[in-house]
């Protein structure tokens, strides 16, 4: 049974069901897609697939029932289930900020992958592997990976909204490690796009690059580990605003949490006043961009941090509701078998004035870090690994060095933001994980950053 044979049904169960508990969704998901994986040029995956599904939430005096599926026959049975457990569970009030009823069918597909096939898809991964082996001898071992997807989704909940909405999304990742003796290097580049196809072709250079910087890696000296002032372009410092400060700003973080509330509390002070911090899914054809999130709110463009000060925080109507602020749209799920929970959508740092020139001046020794190889959090602590960088002396660039890592509480580092480029970049290459939810798609974007008193990690001064 296809998902637009249910739909029909969805107006009737709505009408039947609706005076059992406080609120109740349903969202029903079609997706189709395509994954392609070569390791050192040999296939190791290629499958396309097709999977239906659908998920049912129910809320009763402040508990949540929920019920996923894959044979919706099986719809109605399963929103009894969630009903149930909503009604043993819950015992306090249901508190939800209101939305309004939506009536609505979208869709955000430029191009349908399935119009390509498979083998050109497939040949385009050994295209790019071949270049990656290509570029030196020292590349031991190289990884491509090619994703496609197609979502079509019906939500419908017990107040009335009705939403059908597509997106496309692909995605591929590149990269190539290295090897001199004992030296191991890798070089890495990703790329996405909520477009066409197309976006992932003519990307030659790029891949090369991947591997021209685990190569020159195995002969760069190691950064002397030290506190330094830093020069970051868009890319790190996009991947910085999500992870650093983005999941911080979720509100589900937030409200079970006093300490973490009362540090993220509105009108603190994070930064200068240059400082514009924003999330949303409004900005179209990006990676995290929607029309409706899948709790059927509106996308917006959220600020959260104004003129260097806390201004605002991403919502579920749950968090919205509990700490009476607006809903903001952000309430998204990897697909059906998991409840939508609060996650960023799109998010980015607002282009400053300074040129990018005059960020290096008056450095006499410092480091300039492009691109990320690798990230962590742990609350308001990071560490980050970028793919490439140098050293800046007497305020110019200067010799590369590798294994560079920046670490740091982020609102120590956001305080110590001391300019801000007017150049700006999107990242589309992200895939987040929260919640045992992980690969959901968003976009990154910022200027690049001036960061004083940031700590470096490589080797050991003597």
């Amino acid at each position: 049974m296809d998902i637009w044979q249910v739909k029909d049904q969805l107006s009737d169960l709505v009408n039947k069901y609706k005076s059992q508990v406080d609120f109740f969704a349903i969202r029903l998901e079609r997706s189709q897609g395509a994954d392609i994986f070569l390791r050192s040029s040999k296939v190791e995956t290629l499958s396309t697939g097709i999977s239906i599904g659908g998920q049912v939430r129910a809320c009763h005096k402040g508990g949540w029932g929920f019920a996923s599926f894959n044979n919706l026959h099986n719809l109605e049975s399963k929103l009894q289930e969630a009903i149930a457990a909503a009604k043993w569970v819950g015992n306090e009030e249901t508190i939800l900020a209101e939305v309004a009823p939506v009536q609505a069918k979208v869709s955000l597909v430029k191009e349908n992958p399935q119009r390509i096939d498979l083998m050109a898809k497939k040949d385009l991964c050994a295209h790019y592997s071949d270049i990656l082996r290509s570029v030196s001898d020292h590349v031991v071992s190289t990884a491509v990976r090619y994703g496609d997807c197609t979502q079509q989704v019906i939500f419908a909940n017990s107040e009335g909204t009705m939403i059908e909405q597509e997106w496309a999304d692909w995605e591929m990742r590149c990269s190539a490690t290295a090897r001199k003796g004992d030296i191991v290097q890798t070089g890495r580049e990703t790329f996405g796009s909520r477009r066409t196809y197309t976006d992932l072709l003519n990307l030659d250079q790029q891949v090369i690059g991947a591997a021209q910087r685990a190569v020159t890696a195995l002969d760069l000296p190691n950064v002397q580990g030290n506190s330094y002032t830093v020069v970051i372009d868009p890319i790190l410092a996009g991947l910085f605003v999500h992870e650093a400060f983005g999941h911080l700003s979720e509100a589900d973080m937030l409200y079970e949490n006093p300490d973490m509330l009362e540090t993220m509390s509105i009108g603190r002070r994070f930064g200068s006043k240059d400082l514009q911090i924003f999330d949303g899914a409004a900005p179209a054809e990006h990676r995290g961009s929607y029309l409706y999130d899948d709790e059927g709110v509106p996308a917006s463009t959220t600020q959260l941090i104004k003129d260097g000060v806390l201004v605002g925080r991403l919502h579920s109507r749950e968090t919205a509701g509990k700490l009476g602020e607006q809903v903001t749209g952000n309430a998204r799920c990897l697909d059906y078998h998991y409840p939508p929970i609060v996650r960023m959508t799109n998010t980015w740092i607002g282009r400053g004035q300074t040129p990018v020139a005059d960020l290096f001046h008056d450095i006499p020794v410092g480091v300039y870090a492009k691109n990320w190889q690798e990230g962590m959090t742990n609350g308001e602590m990071f560490t980050f690994t970028a793919g490439e960088a140098w050293m800046i002396r007497d305020g110019k660039i200067a010799e590369p060095v590798r294994d560079v890592t920046l670490s740091g509480n982020v609102f120590e580092t956001l305080a110590d933001i001391e300019a801000i480029g007017d150049d700006f970049l999107w990242d589309e290459s992200g895939g987040c994980g929260k919640g045992g939810q992980s690969g959901l798609a968003v976009g990154c974007g910022s200027p690049s950053l001036r960061i004083r008193n940031a700590i470096v990690g490589g080797e050991a001064n003597d």
